[in-house]
């Protein structure tokens, strides 16, 4: 990357969804109240589920521990499409034929959801209907290419293989799927956010939950200053990652994962539909309109949260294919997401465990949260309501298959065990007078692991490295400006509030030697 397009680079993350949007603000909750429903995350999980028992006639309130579409929601690509990269193939082996098509239909039913709600409401979200590609640039994968669309055609879907693509350089094949679609996320969102309101919905921001008390009734407690309840006769888990995770053992089960975009506005026209390569580095394209002009979204890599210390270069690695592909004028915005994956590819829906008959979850999308989110909110809606769901089986977090699942529950935890015991083994070799301008390290600070970071201005910023979570050692992330944890994937800012769980108590600060 030459310098000119190191400057073109904003200095600071920040996703194009979220400064384009006008989304409505909301109190915290500071007293103890009662409600029918209660669902934590305000992302799209829970935003849609509020939305759809509303219209069922129950009594909700959603609370969010931050602002609501300020998480994930907000960080995506905004692909619709049930086309998750190359799936089908591997889902029907490991799954079986019959869980692999539902798995499919459920997806697609979610995205006829979504497009049929923005057509019938009239909602202005930028959504278009686009033709969905998996390409490869290299030979060795086209018979990967070829197991795919061989799955298509047992499973009935819409696609087929490709030569071509209307990108602007050769690719060596394709699976397509067709009629797919794209929209812009928080447009879409915050128009439900104002039916919720409409409807008679409670939305609370900045309200942390803490604890679930099994009921009957169940109660939510908070983590305020007040120690509030909210007492409930449902509780909706729809935060990221589930804020109570202890039941079942979520923290075991799931890993989380990073993954990087650059919005580029393009020499050359981009045509429209929406790629991923199969091969790596990931390699993601789409386009989206920013100030009238078509801006191509590049998308790509991933590694395991706090696992890489230099995340800065994930970003600067986008900028080349950009150039090489579609030439670069300007790149306005640059952002990062947190992908959560389950031990066997499939998202967890439904029941918390077996002894939690009216506690739901909704969690691992992996990078396909805006079907897959979709598709547990109606899912979610139907258990809650006590109806049949075609989809419920496939989804239950209560499954446990042996392949691959307990080949990936013994490489998540060995790899958790060696990251704990490395960050407790690593002694800081860095004093408060090593930490430059908008650089952070790892110093000893009165005897104690610190976490060092200084602004712009100059001034620094201390806090204990140690997770809150389940104390692993944090490592800093460059490119975000974060302490990530490398064992669950919890994501702390400067001063050490939490941006990402399963944390959800803050850094503990640490004072600057006298």
């Amino acid at each position: 990357m030459n310098e000119n397009q190191q400057s073109q680079m904003p200095v600071k993350p920040e996703p194009y969804w979220r400064v384009s949007s006008q989304i409505q603000s909301f109190p915290p909750l500071n007293e103890n109240i009662e409600t029918d429903i209660a669902i934590v995350g305000g992302g799209i999980t829970g935003i849609t589920a509020a939305y759809l028992l509303l219209k069922e006639g129950r009594r909700v309130t959603l609370i969010d521990a931050d602002n609501i579409l300020n998480g994930i929601t907000a960080h995506t690509t905004a692909k619709i499409s049930a086309q998750h990269s190359l799936i089908y193939a591997t889902l029907i082996e490991q799954h079986g034929e019959e869980n692999a098509k539902l798995y499919y239909e459920a997806n697609q039913a979610a995205l006829e959801f979504i497009r049929n709600l923005v057509s019938e409401q009239d909602i202005s979200c930028d959504f278009s209907n686009e033709d969905a590609y998996v390409f490869t640039e290299s030979s060795e994968y086209l018979p990967k290419l070829q197991d795919e669309i061989r799955a298509y055609e047992k499973l009935g879907i819409d696609g087929t293989f490709a030569d071509k693509t209307p990108l602007s350089f050769p690719v060596k094949g394709a699976v397509v799927m067709k009629n797919q679609a794209q929209f812009h996320p928080l447009k879409y969102l915050s128009h439900l956010v104002d039916e919720i309101v409409q409807m008679g919905g409670n939305i609370y921001e900045n309200t942390t939950a803490g604890d679930i008390k099994k009921g009957p009734p169940l109660k939510i407690a908070l983590k305020n200053e007040n120690k509030n309840e909210i007492t409930c006769n449902h509780v909706l888990i729809c935060s990221h990652y589930p804020f109570y995770s202890k039941e079942g053992k979520y923290f075991t089960r799931l890993s989380q994962e990073r993954s990087y975009v650059i919005a580029v506005k393009t020499e050359k026209e981009f045509p429209g539909g929406m790629y991923i390569n199969a091969e790596k580095p990931t390699r993601s394209l789409r386009y989206t309109m920013i100030d009238g002009e078509k801006a191509v979204l590049f998308g790509g890599d991933g590694h395991k949260t706090g696992q890489d210390l230099d995340t800065k270069d994930y970003y600067e690695e986008l900028v080349p294919y950009a150039e090489k592909t579609y030439g670069i004028k300007d790149i306005p915005y640059r952002w990062s997401a947190q992908d959560i994956h389950t031990l066997d590819g499939v998202p967890y829906i439904g029941k918390l465990t077996e002894d939690y008959d009216n506690v739901f979850v909704a969690t691992g999308y992996a990078k396909w949260g805006m079907t897959n989110g979709t598709n547990a909110a109606l899912l979610m809606r139907d258990m809650v309501m006590g109806r049949d769901n075609p989809y419920e089986q496939v989804f239950t977090p209560q499954r446990f298959k042996a392949n691959p699942s307990i080949k990936n529950f013994i490489k998540d935890n060995a790899d958790v065990a060696k990251h704990f015991v490395e960050g407790k083994l690593d002694k800081p070799n860095h004093t408060l007078e090593d930490v430059g301008v908008d650089e952070a390290k790892v110093v000893e600070v009165n005897g104690q692991r610190a976490g060092a970071y200084r602004d712009q201005n100059g001034r620094l910023h201390l806090v204990d490295t140690t997770c809150t979570h389940m104390y692993c050692e944090l490592n800093w992330n460059s490119g975000d400006r974060s302490w990530d944890c490398p064992c669950h994937g919890s994501r702390f800012g400067v001063d050490g509030e939490v941006l990402e769980g399963p944390a959800k108590t803050p850094l503990k600060k640490v004072d600057l030697p006298e």
